[in-house]
């Protein structure tokens, strides 16, 4: 058997393994938002929303230093120098603490001024909101701790374990959601306190499982100059990008807040909710096909890179495509099956960023190729400046008066800028890549794969009344419309016989 036939194999049995496993959690989570958001109510729901994402914008960090973890395992997997993979995944634990260390401080001095004098919250809730910060910051300094040992797993591409602790994660949420209830104290206090006992809890399992599974993550006290400098320096350029992307989503909650308080925040966690909740399907193909990506650089396989690059891209859309498609069509009538409650703006505020999402998703690639160089510094310096002139543009709009859908416009607009920058800066640092190609065989495809594929559906949900029975067929026309289309025309002869074999061999499995 081939290199490249035996790694798209592995490639499709851990994207297989991470799809269903996503689609339990998926349903896991939207549940979970319907029960949480009964429990804790619109206005208490817009609060978790708020702060969590105020304290989320430090995840800029956590997403800076995990790509570099990974970028860099990968890159020495790839070589296959283990005593080097230790000296990397030590570096990056100690990193990573320190890191953890500045965010806590820089939460407890900027954050906690923010919260309480210029955050729009009631009143009465300042106390609970407080709270709520505390247990998010130190949540969110466990989970910057955790990255060099998911970074392990998926440099090893063992996917198996994130199915095993994510199923425990949403089912531990799914008991709490429940358990808010009968809290014995504030509500929203306890649910941001029982929420860092889950991701504690997480954090120890992928400790114990990367300890017992992989040479290299034991911690050895080493200081590698060069390779301290290189990883920090990384790391720096992607705060730029990675800062660029959050402030593009949880600073505009912030910016919603300040404008129209947190009902709208409410309706905007529900549409993240639903993005977080699709989003996490192309995540988990990708998290299967980069380490390929990576490796295939390190060992000089440009071929090879191209070809997975462009794959990638297009099956991160096909599969975020047939999934959001009946969403965006029926998002009101699942709204009303979903929630009891529906806060303002949260149809629209699903469709677009849906939208937005689909048009990402394109990217995913191109970026992993990109950090695949570790030559950074131009490519988010470009990138991040795109991406940052979301947040002023929303608040000037806004200012003038525009409905709160309009920062999702703004994003659509900044993201379809963004994935044209990285599509031409990536020539420059990876030689023989070529846009023209990328076009032809990505974004050609995936705009025919739509064209083809959404006409009916639409055409049914314009017509026919809307009912249960109208919900269930327009989801199966959907479907299979989307697969159709995508099997005859969005893939080539290869990947049709691929997927012909994988699915044979799950129905001979059944």
């Amino acid at each position: 058997m081939s290199s490249t036939s035996a790694n798209n194999k592995r490639i499709a049995k851990n994207t297989l393994l991470l799809y269903f496993r996503m689609l339990f959690l998926m349903l896991i989570s939207l549940y979970t938002s319907r029960v949480i958001l009964n429990a804790l109510g619109v206005t208490d729901y817009g609060i978790y929303n708020v702060v969590g994402g105020f304290v989320s914008m430090f995840a800029l960090i956590s997403a800076a230093l995990t790509s570099a973890c990974s970028r860099f395992l990968n890159y020495e997997m790839g070589k296959g120098d283990m005593e080097r993979q230790k000296v990397v995944f030590s570096t990056a634990l100690s990193i990573q603490w320190g890191l953890a260390i500045i965010v806590a401080v820089l939460a407890e001095v900027i954050g906690v001024w923010y919260v309480n004098n210029i955050m729009v919250l009631p009143p009465e809730r300042l106390e609970a909101a407080n709270w709520c910060f505390q247990f998010s910051v130190f949540n969110f300094c466990m989970s910057l701790i955790t990255v060099p040992y998911n970074a392990s797993i998926v440099a090893h591409e063992r996917m198996k374990a994130f199915a095993y602790v994510s199923i425990y994660q949403g089912l531990a949420i799914l008991a709490i959601s429940f358990l808010v209830s009968w809290s014995p104290i504030d509500r929203l206090v306890f649910y941001a306190f029982m929420l860092l006992v889950v991701q504690f809890t997480v954090r120890y399992a992928y400790q114990v499982y990367c300890r017992r599974n992989f040479q290299e993550c034991t911690y050895i006290r080493v200081f590698d100059k060069p390779l301290f400098k290189h990883m920090l320096s990384y790391s720096v350029w992607h705060l730029v990008g990675n800062g660029a992307f959050v402030l593009k989503g949880h600073g505009v909650n912030i910016v919603l807040n300040l404008f129209f308080g947190p009902t709208v925040n409410a309706a905007r966690a529900v549409a993240n909710q639903v993005d977080h909740a699709v989003n996490q399907f192309a995540s988990n193909f990708m998290m299967a096909m980069n380490p390929q990506i990576t490796q295939s650089y390190s060992r000089g396989e440009l071929k090879t890179m191209f070809q997975l690059v462009n794959r990638g891209s297009r099956f991160s859309f096909y599969l975020l495509f047939i999934l959001a498609l009946p969403v965006i069509i029926n998002t009101d009538y699942i709204l009303h099956l979903w929630l009891k409650e529906i806060p303002d703006h949260t149809v629209p505020f699903i469709q677009l960023t849906l939208i937005s999402m689909i048009i990402t998703s394109v990217s995913r690639s191109l970026m992993t190729a990109q950090n695949a160089t570790g030559n950074v510094r131009n490519y988010q310096l470009v990138v991040g400046g795109i991406l940052l002139l979301n947040l002023p543009f929303c608040y000037i709009l806004l200012s003038f008066g525009m409905m709160p859908e309009i920062v999702v416009v703004v994003a659509i607009v900044v993201e379809i800028l963004a994935f044209l920058a990285r599509m031409y800066m990536l020539p420059l640092t990876v030689k023989g890549f070529k846009p023209s190609i990328f076009l032809r065989d990505v974004i050609l495809k995936c705009c025919i794969v739509v064209l083809l594929s959404a006409p009916i559906p639409v055409l049914v949900y314009i017509y026919l009344p809307e009912n249960f029975y109208t919900f269930i067929l327009n989801v199966c026309l959907c479907l299979l419309c989307g697969i159709v289309v995508i099997y005859y025309v969005g893939c080539n002869a290869n990947e049709r016989a691929l997927l012909t074999a994988a699915v044979n061999k799950i129905r001979k499995k059944f």
